[in-house]
């Protein structure tokens, strides 16, 4: 079992820290207190690495210096021996938070610049000046930048030059006192940390509102002397691979004593051997050797892949600094496997290390971070990943050019379930309307299909083939544009791209997951290759089949018309029975492709004009196909149409009062059960009657399915594993859980629809508004993103409780578009749920977070 880390608090509750702390191997020190920068050099000073004295602010100390209240500056510098130079960095808890930048050579005057042209030359010591002077006057005086441009030659006439305008600026003379210099840049650097926009800028990035702030102050180590000196930057993985790499810059003497040195200095040398020129390891081969000895130290000591700061002086080595190597979703993964693989961290800290939206990344391409981004609107970020293609406005364009072999990205004022098969032809999706759980989201999450909704800036125009953007530009059908369902933005042209990454990687810390999580995983799929992707992605079955979507395929269509349009009983059944062999064949597929789970199949769930055209080409077509006259379609398309179509005839109230559809799909699944079975494959189905609102509808349904069931068990002789259940979504279903689970072996709340009856809500209308409501506090989160635990969670948790009451060994599960989410997989958890259902790209990501929760769970206990 795993063991809470002790994160400071307890230490800090029996030790009195000072505001100014020396840093030393035994030093009272916290990361809470002093911040993460801090602790990690005390750390390097444990490990016996040559660290430059070094003096760490609290978090209190910076507050107070901000408000004018400095901390004692002879306390401060005497560490440092007369006539110091230093340098200041900020300490914030988690580097990731930033902070002010470093400012270097601090003590800095013309008595110091004296002696450092005779030691070394003047042109190297005029320009150390004047880039601490520039430095000064921009980031401390907060002077105009433009006022202190760094010329191309530095000499005597630019510094005196540069002082001038210091002195003209502030009214006063360059300050020449190490003491004066060093308070007013703590001043200066604790305000920042106090301003406006770089609280929001972390908070932004997860940090609380109230987040201190440590500074640390540490003597010069600048690189500069008569031998080979200089300063660089290394690390050894790679950020976007994580692959093992020695990266990194060198630069000799001059240039760094007067600046940070980043991996894209100009006249930076390589680290290692290199046949595009001089390397470190060439010029210092043993100070090379010490530096990787340092970088493998880290790694085992500190447990993590650091980036090490270090200088060279006369040849000895120096380390500035470490800190985390910053890493992308795919380096995040490879680096937290490689530590557990070689025995530095436990897996379950591996496990705990990487955040499941970085997983997501990996499963799609992505915009590479580094591309210039042209935006043509925002929407809402809908599903992860990105594409480019040539703009189509309808479903057919879409197809005619995914048979041409060309990417397409559909554009649309929103979809509808006619738009299915132009979605699978597309590349991506872009919609003016609808939010998180709209139609295009939902298939679009199902399909792994990057998609933007909600982009209502966009105007579509369909006469002249263009679309406008926000600042008015408009783009002709054909031309290119790129979604990224990741970030919500429509980009212009076809940036570059990073490619999926499931590699081994992310399989081996997936099985870890799995060792640890408590609740099932399963995937919806509504299609043998959905049902695939999530065979691939290793989901435990298949938690939500929606049987519908079938009738959209190939020239299934027509024939679903045919039906709709039918009088009686006998000719709709004559139609279906066209429809028995394809939906047999699908349910087959399915059944053969998750061999040894579970499948739940939704029996037909929305309403019939949902498969009838509404446009005057559609019903032309339509009216030739039934062979009737176009005015008798056209009416009775009208006569089909409801008012609501979401709240009318749709889900169990269509098995009812059209019986014939079920039937079919019921025997359907059982004939596919024995097909499957007679090749030795074994399944086991789950039948799910939508929308149930009332026992007596169980009742009905169960009655005919059995039936169906008896009467293909006679003729196969062959035994029919099934279980009939119910998904849960009207609130009146929850209240009445105890007597409709008397009838159903499983409730499974669909918590998409459950959502939009218990706010009252279109799920497809709510991206209008809601992300004012968010800003506003009327919600918490936008309760078709996130569950909302309080209301809708609240219905779920009486419905689970109620439903046990009459039938203990009920099977518990969530199978809506929350399914996947973090709050929900915890909500499910804490109520004894069975499993979770989510699309299939979203299953390594709840596989993995719900482990996470278990190894939580753990600690607390």
């Amino acid at each position: 079992m795993l063991q809470p880390r002790n994160n400071g608090a307890a230490v800090q509750q029996q030790t009195t820290y000072k505001p100014l702390t020396l840093i030393t191997p035994t030093a009272a020190m916290s990361p809470a207190v002093h911040g993460g920068r801090a602790k990690c050099l005390q750390r390097l000073i444990r490990l016996d690495m040559p660290v430059p004295v070094t003096v760490a602010l609290s978090f209190d100390a910076v507050h107070e210096a901000a408000i004018g209240n400095l901390p004692d500056m002879d306390e401060l510098l005497a560490p440092f021996g007369d006539a110091p130079l230093l340098s200041v960095r900020p300490s914030s808890q988690d580097p990731d938070w930033g902070g002010p930048g470093a400012i270097l050579n601090v003590g800095m005057n013309d008595a110091r610049y004296v002696e450092l042209i005779n030691w070394l030359g003047e042109e190297t010591a005029t320009k150390l000046y004047m880039r601490f002077v520039q430095s000064y006057a921009i980031h401390v005086a907060r002077l105009d930048p433009d006022e202190f441009h760094m010329p191309d030659q530095a000499d005597a006439k630019g510094l005196k030059a540069m002082m001038a305008t210091f002195e003209y600026e502030t009214d006063m003379p360059f300050p020449q006192d190490v003491e004066t210099q060093l308070a007013e840049v703590l001043r200066s650097m604790a305000r920042a940390w106090d301003g406006t926009t770089a609280r929001l800028l972390r908070q932004a990035k997860g940090a609380p509102a109230d987040a201190g702030l440590g500074l640390v102050v540490q003597a010069m180590a600048s690189g500069t002397g008569q031998g080979e000196c200089g300063q660089g930057v290394v690390q050894f993985v790679d950020s976007v691979t994580g692959q093992p790499k020695i990266i990194g810059r060198y630069v000799s003497s001059h240039l760094a004593a007067t600046r940070e040195i980043g991996r894209e200095t100009e006249g930076a040398i390589y680290l290692t051997r290199d046949t595009r020129g001089p390397s470190l390891e060439d010029l210092c081969p043993d100070q090379f050797a010490q530096l990787i000895s340092y970088g493998d130290l880290c790694r085992k000591r500190l447990r993590e892949e650091m980036e090490i700061k270090f200088t060279l002086q006369d040849g000895a080595l120096r380390i500035l600094d470490a800190v985390r190597v910053q890493r992308s979703s795919r380096a995040s993964v490879r680096i937290a496997v490689a530590l557990a693989e070689d025995q530095i961290i436990p897996r379950e800290e591996a496990v705990m290390r990487v955040e499941p939206a970085a997983l997501s990344e990996l499963l799609h391409r992505q915009v590479d971070p580094q591309a210039a981004r042209d935006v043509i609107v925002r929407g809402i970020a809908a599903s992860p990943g990105a594409a480019s293609g040539r703009i189509v406005l309808t479903a057919s364009e879409a197809q005619a050019s995914a048979a041409r072999g060309e990417p397409c990205v559909l554009v649309r004022r929103e979809t509808t379930p006619e738009d299915i098969r132009g979605m699978h032809a597309a590349s991506a999706v872009l919609t003016m309307r609808g939010g998180v759980t709209s139609h295009a989201a939902v298939i679009g999450r199902g399909l792994g299909l990057p998609c933007v909704v909600g982009a209502s800036d966009l105007v579509i125009d369909r006469k002249s083939g263009r679309i406008t953007g926000a600042d008015g530009r408009s783009f002709a059908v054909g031309e290119t544009i790129t979604v990224d369902g990741t970030t919500g933005q429509v980009l212009v042209g076809e940036p570059k791209m990073l490619e999926a990454a499931l590699d081994g990687a992310f399989q081996t810390l997936l099985d870890w997951a799995d060792d640890f999580r408590d609740i099932g995983v399963r995937a919806n799929a509504d299609t043998p290759a959905d049902a695939q992707t999530a065979a691939n992605f290793a989901a435990e079955g298949i938690g939500l089949c929606r049987t519908e979507h079938m009738f959209f395929e190939g020239d299934r269509l027509g024939v679903m018309r045919e039906m709709i349009f039918a009088e009686e009983s006998d000719d709709r059944r004559a139609v279906l029975d066209r429809l028995l062999p394809m939906q047999r064949a699908d349910f087959q597929a399915l059944f053969e492709i998750m061999a040894g789970k579970s499948v739940c199949v939704r029996l037909f769930d929305p309403p019939l004009h949902e498969f009838l055209p509404s446009d005057k080409a559609g019903l032309r077509d339509l009216a030739e196909q039934v062979a009737l006259p176009l005015p008798e379609v056209t009416e009775r398309v009208h006569a089909l149409a409801e008012y609501n179509p979401m709240l009318g005839m749709r889900g169990v109230r269509l098995g009812i009062a059209l019986p014939e559809i079920y039937d079919m799909q019921a025997r359907a699944i059982f004939e596919a059960m024995v097909a499957v079975g007679q090749k030795g494959v074994a399944i086991s189905a789950e039948i799910m009657i939508p929308l149930v609102s009332a026992m007596r509808e169980v009742e009905l349904i169960k009655s005919r399915v059995d039936a169906v069931a008896h009467a293909v068990r006679a003729k196969s002789r062959i035994d029919l594993d099934y279980r009939l259940g119910v998904m849960v979504e009207t609130p009146r279903a929850c209240l009445r859980a105890h007597d409709i689970a008397e009838h159903a072996d499983f409730l499974s709340f669909g918590t998409n629809d459950l959502t939009q009856m218990t706010y009252g809500l279109s799920r497809d209308d709510a991206g209008r508004f809601m992300s004012s409501y968010v800003q506003q506090g009327v919600y918490a989160e936008d309760p078709f993103h996130t569950l909302d635990i309080e209301g809708v969670g609240e219905l779920i948790a009486l419905g689970a409780e109620r439903g046990r009451t009459s039938r203990p060994d009920v099977v518990l599960s969530i199978c809506g578009e929350h399914g996947g989410s973090r709050a929900a997989i915890a909500f499910c958890r804490e109520k004894g749920f069975d499993y979770v259902s989510c699309s299939p790209f979203r299953v390594p990501v709840a596989r993995l977070t719900a482990a996470q929760l278990a190894l939580l769970g753990q600690i607390s206990r």
